[in-house]
């Protein structure tokens, strides 16, 4: 019985091919393990971004933390308790500006929390979130997988250099682009992406 952690960060709403995807992954893996799942949608209940209350309110002792700070800190802890109960996390990201949304930077800034999930050793950083499968869902309109515009793709190496950061190296990407190039283009992205969604599901049933 696997627990499912989705987190979806899209502000395109039902439009979202993403959160689409994502979704279907999450809700798949959970079906298959007879697991469960909880779903955080950043867009539909925004993080607030990270102000000086957290930087030091994380830093100083419980007892010290100004209510403004334990507020802060508290907001953080509760999104890294929902990282450590998951043992699959299924992260949905649309390219805005050739990099994640900033709803989903916010949720990142939050759960990078020096000593709590990520700290340092004799070889440099180490992350503390270990033993978990990560699926990572990235959309875009064009393509950025290959070609001219594969060096402009800062959003797929930067998600992948942040959750490995805090220990989730075992990462799997799944990709729908190439969708801004007219309708039969779009249909066709959407349809290869549906195909390795249904293989994925299958391999891990």
């Amino acid at each position: 019985m696997a627990h499912v952690l989705l987190i979806t960060s899209s502000p395109r709403g039902a439009d979202s091919l993403s959160s689409r995807f994502a979704t279907e992954i999450a809700e798949g893996i959970k079906t298959s393990s007879a697991g469960t799942l909880k779903a955080r949608d950043l867009v539909a209940d925004p993080l607030p971004h990270i102000t000086s209350a957290y930087i030091q309110g994380r830093a100083a002792v419980p007892e010290d933390r100004t209510p403004e700070q334990a507020v802060a800190v508290a907001l953080a802890q509760e999104l890294v308790d929902e990282l450590r109960a998951a043992d699959v996390v299924v992260l949905g990201s649309g390219m805005i500006n050739f990099g994640p949304s900033s709803q989903l930077k916010a949720w990142f800034d939050h759960v990078t929390w020096p000593a709590v999930t990520f700290g340092y050793g004799d070889n440099g950083p180490k992350g503390l979130l270990t033993g978990k499968k990560v699926y990572l869902v990235v959309a875009a309109g064009g393509v950025f997988s290959e070609g001219v515009w594969a060096p402009f793709d800062f959003q797929s190496n930067y998600l992948r250099h942040l959750l490995s950061f805090i220990g989730l190296t075992d990462v799997e990407m799944v990709r729908v682009e190439g969708t801004v190039f007219g309708q039969d283009a779009a249909k066709a992205a959407i349809a290869k992406t549906e195909t390795a969604v249904h293989a994925l599901l299958a391999r891990v049933a």
